[in-house]
């Protein structure tokens, strides 16, 4: 006879007192099982458990993170496949609407596509050091030209 874990994972909604924090319970439970001496291999359940409360660690964490902070809104349209992943999260109790799943989504994209937005932050600070540049020497251009028909203007006889 061998010991079968059962891993059961919930994940708590956030609280008034922790509006920003969500709370994961993990409940291991064990179940006496008949196997064949065979299949059992000693430590596989171990480390699977290990790895599913990693994952699970992992999961609420990031969940946790791409919540705080939502004082922003933006209206978006998706397509039908889009939504879809939406509302599975929220059918499966991750998160409790389209808005949460959307704002978990958005941010697990930017954290998997750093090194693109890295990318993107410095071509856009040239950017918008060349547009300054171009605004000084066209104010520049500007001052000289008033200047020049200052000095091209007669001045009146008294």
């Amino acid at each position: 006879m061998t010991e079968q874990e059962n891993i059961e994972v919930e994940i708590k909604e956030p609280t008034e007192e922790t509006p920003e924090q969500v709370e994961v319970e993990v409940t291991v439970t064990d179940d006496t099982i008949t196997q064949p001496e065979d299949k059992f291999k000693p430590g596989r359940t171990t480390k699977q458990l290990k790895e599913a409360l990693r994952q699970a660690e992992s999961f609420a964490q990031a969940l946790s993170e791409a919540l705080q902070g939502r004082g922003n809104v933006v209206m978006v349209r998706v397509n039908d496949e889009a939504l879809a992943h939406l509302d599975m999260l929220v059918e499966a109790e991750i998160t409790k609407s389209r808005s949460e799943s959307a704002a978990f989504l958005i941010s697990e994209g930017i954290k998997a596509n750093q090194a693109l937005f890295d990318k993107i932050r410095a071509i856009t600070e040239q950017i918008m050091e060349l547009r300054e540049q171009l605004r000084r020497e066209v104010a520049l251009t500007a001052d000289e030209d008033e200047d020049n028909a200052e000095e091209d203007t007669p001045s009146p006889v008294d």
